[in-house]
């Protein structure tokens, strides 16, 4: 099959771009290089730089293309609060770009990497997606309207709309930024490096971390499936953890004890782990790395955390 992967360049979209192409398949990538990295791609990955703003780039990467896989976006929840403009701009107007182009260009399927973060607080766990969202920051609000989009869109027009609400993804490679960098390398970094470890509140909140490969699979298995269209499916690892349970986890694979400061600066939902029923039935998606297995990997395959 022929693939475009809008943010193909980013953490998540790197490897399923060379996940498909190992398997055989061309690929596509746009990426505008804002969060993304060339150097990840596999060099049979076809790469091109630019802004999924940009409808006639989009039409003419899209000829012959049969699914699209639009990752594009802004994706950090503290950046969202301060810039929810940029955000709804990149995330909702992106995604409608997308959309008219794959019209234009007769593609058939778009699949959607959306958030789990479009759950907020809810009163049970772990969450499904007959569940109402309760989007608790600008980042969650922007990709639960993607989702209407792809599906109100793809119903309208005659695209194949599947949305994918990925909880935290985690693995080798992850980028570590200054201002809102992900919790897992973080905690990685500080630990060896002898730093404190930031806590906020009291450690008790918990989330659903889900290692990359695991994702992936998914992702690829959703550019195909039947019986998906207009579903919304979560994927995640199914195991909740607190970030307390986290950090002995961390410890224990590194060997190091934390030294840990505390901050009262909230850090979203109390708690947030996926039900994966639907996940199993419409894709036969079963994850296969735990989390300790998945913070060993990272220990053995990113070079910044070899000693």
């Amino acid at each position: 099959m022929r693939f475009l992967i809008t943010g193909g360049a980013g953490f998540l979209g790197a490897a399923l771009a060379n996940r498909l192409v190992a398997a055989g398949h061309e690929v596509r990538v746009l990426d505008d290089l804002s969060n993304g990295d060339q150097t990840r791609l596999s060099p049979r990955v076809s790469f091109t730089r630019g802004d999924v703003g940009d409808v006639p780039r989009l039409w003419t990467l899209l000829q012959g293309v049969e699914c699209v896989y639009h990752l594009a976006a802004r994706v950090h929840v503290p950046e969202s609060l301060q810039y929810p403009r940029e955000y709804n701009t990149v995330n909702v107007g992106g995604t409608v770009c997308v959309l008219e182009a794959m019209r234009d260009a007769g593609v058939r399927r778009v699949v959607l990497a959306s958030s789990g973060a479009v759950y907020g607080e809810q009163a049970e766990q772990p969450v499904r997606e007959d569940m109402t969202p309760n989007p608790q920051s600008p980042y969650a609000v922007s990709k639960l309207a993607a989702e209407y989009y792809v599906r109100t869109i793809g119903l309208l027009w005659g695209i194949e709309a599947v949305c994918l609400r990925i909880f935290n993804a985690y693995g080798p490679g992850q980028p570590l930024r200054a201002s809102f960098p992900p919790v897992i390398p973080s905690f990685l970094q500080r630990i060896l490096s002898g730093g404190s470890v930031i806590i906020h509140g009291d450690g008790s909140s918990t989330r659903d971390f889900v290692y990359i490969d695991d994702v992936v699979d998914a992702l690829v298995t959703a550019g195909s499936a039947s019986n998906v269209d207009r579903r919304v499916i979560n994927v995640g690892s199914g195991v909740e953890t607190s970030v307390r349970d986290l950090l002995r986890l961390v410890e224990r694979v590194t060997g190091r004890e934390a030294q840990t400061l505390n901050s009262r600066t909230p850090s979203g939902a109390s708690r947030l782990c996926a039900d994966l029923t639907l996940a199993h039935e419409l894709l036969g998606y079963t994850p296969q790395v735990t989390l300790e297995e998945g913070l060993r990997r990272i220990l053995a395959e990113d070079p910044r955390f070899r000693e």
